[in-house]
Order: structure tokens, then C-alpha cells, then sequence
């Protein structure tokens, strides 16, 4: 979809609503795994618009980087299966 499109303006709009209150926390932890796999785990806290409850999320991202680059990314909520999948990543990739 392309900026322009009138949907992805109003996914946009919607998404920058329900954030509006994000606070990302710094990355729990980050490893490089080699050959251009990273696992990052990370707390993200945020209020829904009009809330005043804060809710928390935990997850953990594989990113896949090339020529300084994310060109593959992915979220877990499980983060020791992430965990064994990035390092497994790691060993296949050439």
C-alpha cells in the first residue's frame, strides 16, 4: 500500500491513536547471534487512548540485517522459544 491510499492513512492515523501514550523501555537484552541475526528482548509499556490503566508487554524480536539494514524482523511473546530460534537461525544462515 502507498501513503496515499486513504486505508493506510487511516491505519496509520489509528495506530499513532492507540500509541500515543507508548513508552518504549531500552532492550532488556540484545545479542548478536552472528551472520546478521540479532535477538533483542524488550518491556513495552503503554496507556490506551482514553484509559488511565497502563498495560506492559514483554517480547522478544529476531531481526535478520544486511548491509546495516533490517531486512527481516519478527515478534514473540515466548521469549526461550524465540531465544532457541534466533540461535538456530544464526547457524543456517551461509
Amino acid at each position: 500500500m502507498h501513503p496515499s491510499d486513504s486505508r493506510t492513512r487511516t491505519r496509520i492515523e489509528r495506530t499513532a491513536e492507540v500509541t500515543a501514550d507508548l513508552a518504549d523501555r531500552a532492550g532488556e537484552e540484545i545479542v548478536g547471534l552472528g551472520k546478521g541475526v540479532t535477538l533483542a528482548v524488550s518491556v513495552q509499556t503503554g496507556r490506551p487512548t482514553g484509559s488511565s490503566v497502563e498495560v506492559q508487554i514483554r517480547f522478544a524480536s529476531i531481526q535478520i540485517c544486511e548491509d546495516g539494514l533490517i531486512v527481516w524482523m519478527k515478534n514473540y511473546n515466548e521469549i526461550d522459544e524465540n531465544r532457541a530460534a534466533a540461535e538456530r537461525l544464526a547457524q543456517e544462515r551461509e
